[in-house]
């Protein structure tokens, strides 16, 4: 089987492809080494020479056309992902490009027999809380129950006054975080809204006409050749970096947002599953790895790995439109044999193990976080 991985060079791509290759697939990449995840000039050492490569850009049609060539099945990785406020190009790489890999398969007729696309956690929001404190409105009792919620965004007018919890609409109680499964979505920002759009045009296009298709929300995803030039998001790469020039990590809001983070390996392994298993047809899983970690906790444990003594700093910044709270249930991908193998602290082992080997390696936050407040996609409390 031919398997073409578009954004192969990258970071979950080149995982995808080595592990494709390591089972005996014939593999081709579809990547357009666009700044700032690449230099945009060479294609990275880590990318294996057995893979064959194409230059060319997800809005192309003419690359999808070059790349779909003899191709049996498509895991599609390329995508944008930052926090800057040029919204229109979350939706031509992510959306349209999307749209584009299905009128090409359609319009050429091509015995596509998978497609898998990356969607992401984002498309939650703020994903499910529950309070268990006010009266119960379905019976008129004043029995306090439990009763879910998915939240909208957070009012900028709250973030400004540093209160960063989720209230609950009918009481006004900070409510509690729960594991968000693939029921509901509610996506609050340009990438969020892009990912889910594209996830529609998949699923729907692929029905329409019988090409099997599979969507995957992936939560943050960790572990070597992330990028360090892309500094507008990414913990594990910014802290690190951070810590590794002697500057300490700058936390957003009070560091005490919860996240599961998921080893880049297990994503590709899950990538493979959904290539080899008829099941996954036509669904949407969760990838991610279980266990929650706030923010601080991750600088924390950084710091120790690297043997610094810098505390992180949390100045009062935002990212406007960010999650508070957000821990993916992974339960219906593990009921396909499918689970995450490693902890944060190992993610962590290797990233710095790998990072302190890059020529590359310098502290690319400031440059970014610069960037993000002159577009006011960070913003700065009261």
């Amino acid at each position: 089987m031919r398997v073409l991985v578009t954004g192969g060079a990258g970071f979950i791509g080149s995982h995808t492809v080595d592990l494709l290759l390591q089972k005996g697939y014939t593999t081709r990449i579809l990547d357009s080494l666009a700044p700032p995840v690449h230099d945009a000039t060479s294609l990275p050492a880590y990318v294996p020479r057995e893979a064959e490569f194409l230059r060319g850009d997800a809005r192309d049609a003419n690359a999808w056309k070059r790349a779909l060539r003899d191709v049996d099945a498509v895991i599609h990785l390329a995508a944008y992902q930052d926090y800057l406020t040029d919204f229109s190009k979350f939706f031509h790489v992510n959306t349209v490009g999307t749209a584009l890999l299905y009128e090409t398969i359609v319009e050429d007729r091509l015995p596509i027999q998978k497609v898998i696309v990356a969607s992401s956690q984002a498309t939650y929001g703020e994903g499910k809380y529950v309070c268990r404190r006010h009266p119960d409105r379905r019976s008129g009792s004043h029995t306090l129950h439990a009763e879910n919620f998915y939240p909208m965004l957070r009012p900028e007018t709250q973030l400004k006054r540093r209160e960063w919890e989720v209230y609950c609409p009918v009481c006004s109680v900070t409510m509690e975080w729960a594991l968000t499964d693939e029921t509901q979505v509610n996506p609050h920002n340009q990438y969020a809204m892009s990912k889910y759009t594209q996830e529609m045009v998949a699923l729907n296009l692929g029905r329409r006409y019988n090409i099997p298709t599979t969507c995957l929300r992936y939560s943050i995803v960790q572990g070597k050749r992330q990028s360090f030039r892309n500094a507008y998001s990414g913990i594990l790469r910014n802290f690190t970096q951070r810590l590794l020039a002697g500057n300490p990590p700058v936390c957003y809001e009070d560091g005490l947002q919860v996240r599961d983070y998921v080893y880049v390996g297990d994503v590709a392994r899950a990538n493979l599953l959904m290539l080899q298993d008829a099941r996954t047809d036509y669904q949407v899983y969760n990838v991610g790895g279980e266990r929650p970690v706030t923010v601080l906790e991750y600088a924390e444990l950084l710091a120790r790995k690297i043997n610094s003594n810098l505390a992180p700093q949390i100045p009062g910044l935002y990212r406007f439109g960010d999650t508070r709270h957000i821990v993916s249930d992974v339960s219906k991908l593990k009921a396909l044999g499918w689970t995450p193998t490693k902890r944060v602290d190992e993610i962590a082992d290797e990233y710095i193990a790998w990072a302190l080997e890059q020529p590359g390696l310098r502290d690319y936050y400031a440059a970014a976080e610069a960037a993000m407040l002159a577009r006011g996609a960070l913003r700065v409390t009261v």
